[in-house]
C-alpha cells in the first residue's frame, strides 16, 4: 500500500482540512469537528464540514477555545461516518493543512486504523513546514501569527471551516514566497526528496546532513 509522504511546495489543486478536538493528545482525545475545502485552480470549489459526536464529554477548556459544546454535538454523526465522508471528499488529492504533520494527521491516522484498518495514504503539504522554510526569520509561524503577518482576517478562528479559509489565504501567500524566495532562503540547504530544510546531525560515523522532516523523510547526505 502506498505510504503518505510530505513535501514542501505550492499546488493549485488540493484538499485543505482542519480538525477541532477535545484536547491535544491523539492518544486520548477525540475529534469533534472536521472541515475541508476542495481547491481547483487555486479557487475553492466545494466545502465539507461536520461536527462529530465524540461519545465523551467535551472538556470546558476545549469549549473555551473552539466554542463547541456537548449540546452542539449530541445529534452529530460519529467519527466513523464523518471520516468516511471526508475520505470520499478528499479522494486521492494532496492534503494541505497547518501543523497537520504533528497534530491533525495523527488523529486522522489513528481513527483510520481503528475504524477501517488502514492508514490514510494521501500525500500532504504542511503549511507550518512551508513557513519555517520560506520565512526563517519569523519568531512564530502559528496560524494566528501568519494571519497577522499577511494581513489575513483571523475572525472566526478555532472553528474548523473558518480555519480552513484562513489557512487557504495564508497558503496562497506562501505560494508567492515559494515562487520568489529571498536570497537568504536560496542559500539554505534543502532536502531534494521532500523539499524541507536539511540540518547537520551527528551519527555513528560522524556528522552528516539529515532532513528536518525525519522520521517522515529519511534522506541523508555526507557533510
Amino acid at each position: 500500500m502506498k505510504e503518505s509522504k510530505m513535501f514542501v511546495g505550492y499546488l493549485r489543486d488540493y484538499v485543505l482540512f482542519d480538525i477541532e478536538t477535545t484536547g491535544l493528545s491523539p492518544e486520548t482525545d477525540a475529534v469533534i469537528e472536521l472541515s475541508a475545502l476542495r481547491v481547483r485552480g487555486g479557487e475553492v470549489a466545494e466545502e465539507f464540514s461536520s461536527l462529530v459526536n465524540p461519545g465523551v464529554h467535551i472538556p470546558y477548556f476545549a469549549s473555551e477555545i473552539n466554542g463547541i459544546t456537548d449540546d452542539m454535538v449530541k445529534d452529530a454523526p460519529r467519527m466513523k461516518q464523518v471520516l468516511k465522508s471526508f475520505t470520499d471528499f478528499a479522494a486521492d488529492d494532496v492534503l494541505v493543512g497547518h501543523n497537520i504533520r504533528r497534530f491533525d494527521l495523527p488523529f486522522i491516522q489513528r481513527d483510520m486504523q481503528n475504524f477501517f484498518g488502514k492508514p490514510l495514504a494521501n500525500d500532504y503539504v504542511d503549511t507550518l513546514v512551508v513557513a519555517k522554510r520560506y520565512l526563517p526569520d519569523l519568531e512564530s509561524r502559528s496560524l494566528e501569527s501568519l494571519s497577522y503577518y499577511y494581513h489575513v482576517s483571523y475572525a472566526g478562528a478555532h472553528r474548523a471551516l473558518a480555519d480552513c479559509y484562513i489557512n487557504k489565504k495564508i497558503y496562497d501567500h506562501l505560494g508567492e514566497e515559494i515562487a520568489n524566495p529571498s536570497e537568504a532562503v536560496k542559500k539554505l540547504k534543502v532536502c531534494p526528496k521532500c523539499g524541507n530544510l536539511m540540518k547537520r546531525r551527528n551519527g555513528k560515523f560522524g556528522e552528516f546532513w539529515g532532513c528536518k522532516s525525519y522520521p517522515d523523510c529519511k534522506y541523508t547526505e555526507d557533510c
